[in-house]
């Protein structure tokens, strides 16, 4: 058994601890809470014997192997450090860190302690990618990736009446690019490596964050547009062009749905079936990489989680979306 501890008690930590419950080699020990009240209390509710509001006496303790990092994405690359420094693997939401800088100190402190460090990008990792990506030479010469990842936030509504939550607070390096953006380029990414050079453009608000934007990345032979917003909502799916036909991907941030329309009209359904919770496959992943001895996903890698943090910088830069992370 992999002993964790979780670091965030929001509702993302609460859809992991249900994914978890398929996985065959996992178990909650530790629950970390900035306060002792609500670290108890999500203890209590997931079983979990240990609470901590130490960050480095979690790091130290022997009750656990792995952590599943949850928090605010200002928080990640300091409590990953830390953590990795005490011999912890390391899952951590995405995105991993507020800038390549943060992340190149994460991979460095995993590589001197010799423990996994992974990104909870779960596209990736899910049966429908493998769909794509053993269906994408079937489209011939690949020409275009669009994705498309637009979804009006809850949190939205507070912010539009004078309320700045989290979700739209610099501080907490938050945004739409990094919230949803992110999951329109990893997987482009993780299929065709980094681009020469991108074209970024965005909506920036008064808070100091995006709240859409599109960017335009260039290669070789092809090109990438992917387009992302907390502020409208789109039903476009998302789609691989080929010079022989086309991938129709129904959501880029979860496929459910992959179709190839080749130009001759026929559409041939190459779907595969998924469990019920999604997050089960990163958990699966990372379980099996501690077990297995290894240190870094083949998939969900340290060099695509950098090149993709490395085209967020850029395209950040470009709209002037700075972030207190990035000055410290």
């Amino acid at each position: 058994m992999i002993r964790f501890g979780i670091i965030g008690t929001n509702w993302i930590t609460e859809e992991f601890l249900k994914a978890a419950q398929a996985a065959e080699h996992f178990t909650l020990t530790a629950v970390y809470s900035r306060t002792e009240e609500r670290a108890r209390e999500f203890a209590a509710k997931w079983g979990a014997a240990t609470v901590f509001t130490d960050i480095e006496a979690m790091a130290a303790s022997d009750s656990i192997d792995a952590v599943y990092i949850a928090s605010p994405n200002s928080f990640h690359a300091k409590q990953a450090i830390v953590l990795m420094d005490g011999g912890k693997h390391v899952l951590c939401e995405k995105p991993i860190a507020s800038n390549a800088k943060e992340l190149e100190a994460m991979i460095a402190a995993a590589q001197r302690s010799g423990i996994v460090l992974m990104e909870a990008l779960k596209t990736t990792l899910l049966p429908n990618f493998s769909a794509i990506r053993a269906n994408v030479s079937k489209i011939g010469q690949v020409r275009r990736y669009f994705a498309s990842y637009c979804q009006y936030s809850s949190r939205y509504d507070a912010y539009r009446n004078g309320t700045v939550l989290n979700a739209f607070n610099p501080t907490f390096s938050n945004g739409a690019l990094m919230d949803l953006g992110i999951y329109c380029l990893y997987p482009l990414v993780a299929l065709f490596g980094a681009p020469k050079s991108i074209q970024a453009t965005g909506v920036m608000l008064d808070s100091g964050v995006d709240g859409a934007g599109s960017i335009l990345l260039s290669y070789p032979d092809m090109d990438a547009v992917v387009m992302y917003s907390k502020i409208t909502s789109s039903a476009l799916p998302s789609e691989i062009h080929g010079e022989d036909g086309s991938l129709v991907i129904d959501k880029i941030n979860q496929p459910e749905k992959v179709e190839l329309r080749y130009r001759n009209g026929v559409i041939e359904d190459v779907t595969r079936p998924s469990a019920q919770h999604t997050m089960f496959y990163e958990i699966e992943e990372f379980i099996r990489l501690i077990r297995s001895g290894e240190r870094e996903s083949a998939i969900n890698s340290h060099a695509v989680s950098l090149a993709a943090m490395r085209i967020m910088d850029e395209a950040r830069t470009q709209i002037g979306l700075v972030y207190p992370a990035d000055i410290e």
